[in-house]
């Protein structure tokens, strides 16, 4: 009989899990692939969870192993993820590269400017999570990798997520995914940077010299497997000194499109509690849109905490958009409509800014030197907040483009 030479766990199990399953591999010296499958689904998709688990670990190497999956209905690439966490974590396949083939097309590449009023934070170790985040059509999703997954599943979250950029349509959304803190982000971006997303976020940043490091590991992966896509950096400022900071952060990489603010740290460090009206962060709030802004980059704000609070949600938004950000991020979907409904201008405001516009280039046309709307003249600061004003307006698909106006 067979002896046992390793033994690995991965995934979850209990009554509550759903589109997960649990993984006991025990590794032998001989015996060949046993596997014991329970599974609600096993009468239906008994072959195709086979099929993934034998396709994972040839891909790893291992050719003698007993292996128990309790499945609740989880996806191929949930299944792939998790066998090849528990192979990882009996030692085995460590030189081997098991990475599923992809099922969806790469989504085009983002603009540096996209709209990004809304991110919505997925937990990276919670593929219940992942599968329908497009269907509630987000600006952004994010796979997080650091404060939603516990210490002891980074390395199978890791996996996870990588599976899922490879495996989940996420819509329209941007895909990001919020590394940990270095040095240990820089495993979390050896595992998905090849896989394309869209924009990686570098939480609790305090010094230009952290973003120039990802930017830099960013560069070596993408020319090893090469990238060509744009690939962008949004460093979250969490402490007094990030917010200090913020500029040199912003200016640090050209890849960086955006610098966002985490307030439960960033109040943390000031030793301070973040309330509903947000008067203590209001200074680092400031600083950073204006930091943002000097650095030609875009401003997001933090998360609204408290997701049974859609009035205190709306009324943050407000505020922060006339602050001059031009997002949030969300921990639920419930979030979404209302903060999309906050960043957009008014159809009042839509309209001004359209009749400022009208006005400017009727002067231009006349050769004329002074703007004037009614009896009030525009000066050029004004004309430039309404040029950027509809072009906001038509990126929410609130205004049509300059074409279509003309048909």
């Amino acid at each position: 009989m067979a002896a046992v030479v390793a033994r690995g766990e991965a995934g979850r199990k209990g009554d509550d899990v759903r589109s997960d399953l649990y993984v006991v591999l025990e590794a032998r010296d001989g015996g060949g692939i046993e596997l014991e499958l329970k599974s609600r689904v096993g009468a239906y998709f008994g072959d195709s969870i086979r099929t993934a688990v034998d396709g994972t670990l040839r891909a790893l190497g291992v050719a003698n192993a007993r292996v128990e999956v309790d499945d609740k209905g989880a996806l191929p690439f949930v299944i792939e993820a998790r066998i090849e966490a528990a192979a990882r974590r009996a030692g085995l396949g460590r030189d081997r590269d098991a990475r599923p083939e992809p099922t969806v097309p790469p989504p085009p590449a983002t603009a540096k400017d996209r709209l990004r009023r809304s991110r919505l934070y997925l937990p990276g170790n919670e593929p219940k999570f992942m599968v329908n985040a497009g269907l509630h059509q987000p600006d952004a999703v994010i796979l997080d990798l650091e404060d939603s997954v516990h210490p002891a599943e980074k390395d199978a979250a890791r996996l996870l997520v990588r599976n899922a950029l490879r495996a989940v349509d996420f819509g329209g959304a941007e895909r990001m995914v919020r590394i940990n803190q270095l040095p240990l982000g820089l495993e979390d971006l050896d595992a998905v940077v090849p896989e394309r997303p869209e924009l990686i976020l570098i939480p609790k940043v305090e010094r230009a010299d952290q973003v120039r490091e990802v930017h830099h590991h960013i560069a070596e992966l993408l020319s090893r497997t090469g990238g060509t896509r744009p690939l962008w950096i949004m460093p979250i400022l969490e402490s007094a000194e990030g917010i200090e900071h913020a500029y040199d952060i912003a200016k640090a990489s050209n890849r960086v499109a955006a610098l966002t603010i985490g307030l439960e740290d960033y109040t943390a460090d000031l030793g301070v509690v973040k309330t509903r009206e947000g008067a203590e962060t209001l200074y680092a709030r400031l600083r950073l849109v204006n930091a943002a802004r000097a650095a030609g980059v875009q401003a997001i704000d933090s998360v609204y905490g408290d997701v049974g609070d859609v009035a205190g949600l709306k009324e943050w938004a407000l505020r922060a958009r006339a602050m001059g950000f031009e997002g949030m991020g969300c921990v639920h979907p419930r979030q979404i409509a209302p903060i999309h409904e906050a960043f957009a201008p008014s159809r009042g405001e839509i309209e001004k800014a359209l009749r400022i516009e009208t006005a400017f280039r009727d002067a231009q046309e006349k050769g004329l030197g002074v703007v004037s709307l009614g009896s009030k003249m525009i000066d050029p600061p004004v004309v430039e907040r309404a040029r950027r004003l509809v072009e906001r307006a038509r990126k929410m698909g609130l205004v049509p483009a300059p074409e279509e106006q003309v048909r």
